[in-house]
C-alpha cells in the first residue's frame, strides 16, 4: 500500500518535472512514443526563433494559473498495472506553501476503512500506515529517492489544483492549430510536449519521455471535465498513464473540490504505533 500511494502522487507529479533551459533551442524532431498509451505525433514544428513569440506563449499560459490560500476536495482514485486493479477514495486539504493532508479510504472485505494517512510540509513527509500501525517520517527528499524525480513543495502544490510550472523559458518549438497548440520543451531529466487549448490556454495533455536514452520512462497525462470552481477553471478529471518496465494507468475524478475554505481534514498519530 505504501509504494501505491507513491504512485499516486507521482502521478500529479510527472506533468511538471522538467527543468527550464538557459535559452530558446530548435527541435529537429517530435518524441517519438515507448509505451502503449494514446500517440501524438507532431511534425515539421517550426524553431522557436523570437523570443516574443516565446514570451507571449507563457504570459497566456501563466494567467490561468490558480491561486488560492486552502483548497479542500475528494478524489476517487482507479488504478490499474499488470500486477494488480484497486478503486480508493482519497480526502485531500491544502494549505499553499505550509501544508498537505492526504487520507487515503479503501475497501477492505466490504469495510470502507482508513488505509493510509499523509502529511507533507516543505521539508518532510509523515506516512501513518493504519493496516500495520506503522508511522515514516522523511525529509522532503525521500519522495526525490522513492521516485527518482525532481520536484519540491511547491511544485506538488501547482500540479494538485492543475497550474503549469517551469513553463518559463524552456519552449523550444510550437505548432499552432485551429483548436490546439502544441508546445516542446526540454529539461534536464524529460522532453515534454504539451497540448493547450487554442482559445483560453489551458492545459489538455502533457506527454514526457525521459532526456536519458538509457531509461525508456514515459508518462502521458490528459485533463479534462473543466468546470468553474469558485471562480477558478479546474480539471476535475485526470487520467494519467505511466511505463517504464511495467504500464500503469491511474484515473482521478475530483469531488466537492473547495477553494478558500476552512481545511476540513487533518492528521494525528496514534501514540502505539510503530515508527520506521
Amino acid at each position: 500500500m505504501l509504494r501505491n500511494c507513491i504512485i499516486i502522487i507521482v502521478g500529479f507529479i510527472l506533468a511538471v518535472s522538467c527543468k527550464t533551459v538557459k535559452k530558446v533551442q530548435s527541435i529537429q524532431s517530435a518524441i517519438e512514443k515507448k509505451d502503449t498509451a494514446q500517440k501524438i505525433l507532431v511534425s515539421e514544428m517550426p524553431k522557436v526563433d523570437s523570443e516574443a513569440i516565446v514570451k507571449d506563449i507563457m504570459s497566456k499560459v501563466m494567467k490561468k494559473k490558480i491561486d488560492f490560500i486552502t483548497f479542500n476536495t475528494k478524489i476517487k482514485v482507479d488504478y490499474e498495472s499488470s500486477a494488480e486493479s484497486q478503486k480508493f477514495t482519497a480526502y485531500l486539504g491544502m494549505k499553499k506553501d505550509s501544508i498537505i493532508f492526504i487520507k487515503l479510504v479503501g475497501n477492505f472485505l466490504g469495510i470502507s476503512k482508513v488505509a493510509m494517512q499523509i502529511k507533507i510540509r516543505p521539508d518532510s513527509v509523515f506516512l501513518v500506515n493504519e493496516i500495520d500501525k506503522e508511522v515514516t517520517i522523511r525529509s522532503i527528499n525521500y519522495l526525490n529517492e522513492v521516485t527518482d524525480i525532481p520536484f519540491d513543495f511547491g511544485t506538488l502544490q501547482d500540479m494538485i489544483v492543475g497550474n503549469p510550472v517551469f513553463l518559463d523559458s524552456n519552449v523550444v518549438s510550437y505548432k499552432a492549430g485551429t483548436s490546439q497548440l502544441l508546445v516542446m520543451m526540454v529539461g534536464d531529466v524529460f522532453k515534454h510536449l504539451i497540448t493547450l487549448n487554442n482559445n483560453d490556454f489551458r492545459v489538455t495533455h502533457s506527454k514526457l519521455d525521459d532526456v536519458d536514452i538509457q531509461r525508456s520512462r514515459t508518462c502521458d497525462i490528459t485533463f479534462g471535465t473543466y468546470q468553474m470552481i469558485d471562480a477558478r477553471a479546474f480539471a476535475t478529471y485526470r487520467q494519467i498513464s505511466v511505463a517504464e518496465k511495467s504500464k500503469l494507468d491511474i484515473y482521478l475524478d475530483f469531488k466537492e473540490a473547495s477553494f478558500n475554505d476552512p481545511l476540513k481534514y487533518s492528521f494525528s498519530v496514534p501514540k502505539n504505533y510503530k515508527h520506521k
